[in-house]
Formats: C-alpha cells, sequence, structure tokens
C-alpha cells in the first residue's frame, strides 16, 4: 500500500509541470476567451460590461465574417485532400529502392524546415506580373501576364498552391516513417499469389497506414485553420478579403481594430469548428483504422 501511494506521488509530480503549463497557456486562456466573448471590449478607462449574445448577433449579421469562412471552407477543401494525397505519392515513391533517394528525401522536406515569411517571399517572386517565374514561363507560350495575388478570381488559389507547396513535405515524413514499419514479408507474400501493385496498396498497404491518416489529417485541418503568415506578407487578405481566411481575420479584429471582445467570439467559433472535425474525423476513420 505505501509503494503503491508512493508511485502515485512521484507520477502526480512527474506530471504536475506539464499540467501546469497546459492549464495555465491552453486551458485557462480557451475559457477566459469564452468569457470574454459575452463581455465588450474595455476602452481606456471604460471597463469590460457584460453583454451576453450581443457579439454573436453581430458576428451572425458580418457579412466579412462569413466571407472569410467561405475562403476557409474553400481553402481547406483543397488543401487537406491534396497534401495527403501529394504526401502519401512522395513517400511511397522515395520510400522505394531508388537512385538519389536520399537527395529526393532532402528536397521534398526542404520547404518544411523554411522560415513561413522565406516561402511567402519566394512565391511573391513566382507570382509577380511580367516577370516573376509563373509569367515568364507563361511568356514561353505565348499567354498574358496575370496578376496573381492582386486578383479576386486567383488571391485564395495562388494562397492553395503555396499551402500544399509546404505542407506535403511535411506529411511526407510521417507516411514515410510508417512504411518503413511495415514489414517487407507482406509485400514478397502478395507477389506470390499475384496481386497486382494498385491491389496491394489498396487491399494491405493503405490499411495499414489508416492511423497515419488519421494524424495528418487532423493536423491537415487544424493547419487549413492556422494561416496567418503567408497572408500577412503576400495580400494583407486582399483583394476585398479574397484571400482572408478566419484566424487572420481575428488578427485584424483584435490588433487593427482593437476589438478583443469581438476577436474572441471569433476565436471561440473557430475553436467550436475544429472540435467539431476532429471529433467527425475520429468517428468516420474509427472503423478503418487498425493499430494492430
Amino acid at each position: 500500500m505505501e509503494t503503491a501511494r508512493r508511485q502515485w506521488i512521484y507520477a502526480w509530480l512527474m506530471l504536475s509541470p506539464a499540467m501546469a503549463l497546459l492549464i495555465l497557456f491552453t486551458h485557462y486562456p480557451a475559457v477566459q476567451t469564452i468569457v470574454n466573448s459575452f463581455y465588450s471590449t474595455p476602452r481606456g478607462r471604460r471597463k469590460a460590461v457584460w453583454i451576453g449574445l450581443d457579439n454573436y448577433q453581430t458576428l451572425i449579421l458580418d457579412d466579412v465574417f462569413w466571407k472569410v469562412l467561405t475562403n476557409n471552407f474553400w481553402y481547406a477543401v483543397w488543401t487537406i485532400p491534396l497534401s495527403i494525397l501529394l504526401s502519401l505519392a512522395m513517400a511511397l515513391w522515395v520510400n522505394d529502392k531508388i537512385r538519389g533517394r536520399g537527395f529526393l528525401r532532402m528536397a521534398y522536406f526542404t520547404p518544411t524546415v523554411l522560415p513561413l515569411i522565406a516561402v511567402a517571399n519566394i512565391w511573391l517572386f513566382f507570382y509577380t506580373p511580367g516577370f516573376g517565374l509563373i509569367d515568364q514561363i507563361r511568356g514561353l507560350f505565348g499567354l498574358a501576364e496575370q496578376n496573381w495575388m492582386g486578383s479576386p478570381d486567383t488571391a485564395l488559389y495562388s494562397m492553395i498552391a503555396v499551402a500544399i507547396w509546404k505542407e506535403a513535405g511535411f506529411f511526407m515524413i510521417f507516411y514515410l516513417a510508417a512504411l518503413q514499419t511495415i514489414p517487407p514479408s507482406l509485400r514478397e507474400a502478395a507477389d506470390i499469389e499475384g496481386a497486382s501493385r494498385w491491389y496491394y496498396f489498396r487491399r494491405v498497404l493503405f490499411p495499414l497506414l489508416m492511423p497515419t491518416t488519421l494524424f495528418v489529417s487532423i493536423n491537415a485541418v487544424i493547419n487549413s485553420f492556422r494561416l496567418v503568415d503567408h497572408i500577412f506578407v503576400m495580400t494583407e487578405g486582399g483583394p476585398n478579403n479574397a484571400s482572408s481566411l478566419l484566424l487572420f481575420y481575428i488578427y485584424e479584429v483584435a490588433f487593427d481594430y482593437w476589438d478583443t471582445a469581438y476577436a474572441a467570439t471569433l476565436t471561440v467559433v473557430m475553436i467550436a469548428i475544429l472540435v467539431l472535425l476532429a471529433i467527425g474525423q475520429f468517428f468516420l476513420f474509427d472503423r478503418k483504422v487498425h493499430y494492430k
């Protein structure tokens, strides 16, 4: 009994630093954000007062909010599946015994380690009208110049291309690690039975990769809602909020307009969306994930 109590005390002593940091920097700010969403923004000597659901009513009538939420929806629809599919394809390729495999792995992973601001500036050069890399290539085929970041029709999709380019290499590492844990005997058995590469991938390989796919998909969803740096450097949400996403709008409301209460309301909505999406992903993949 004394030994069990001592182990229990040691366990809590080991956990307490991490728990304290988690509560202080994660749980407490989240609860405080929810509380602040029911108050007005303090200004000067005027303290915050209880206003109930007024901020949420303002949110429902906010056209900009619905615009950025729609942008975020399409941003997630394109970036999540494409980045996952591309990362899986790259992992399958560099997992095979091919010449220059180490160089390819490094090349695919390099965008991940680059600073976000550096990535944004690199792609600004690519997108520059007239003398940018993309327009230079288009000019070889006689195509007209295109203002990729300045057009409402292409600004968001230009940001999507940057996100996929940067995230695919990061997700590839997880798929590559998962592929290297799969016994080669499974492939050998499939070859003996005469199974095609596609049948082996669909029936054997991909089901074994489902835990990794669940982990990667949750991270992809979170990443699709937390983009600020690229927007800040490349478009600042323009033109006319065509490339603005929800987290960038929260940043604008909080630090440009200094309406912290309304920013807290927007944050609560974003957290609720992420929680629902995460729960939905767990229920969707639950029957398809095999850990043993």
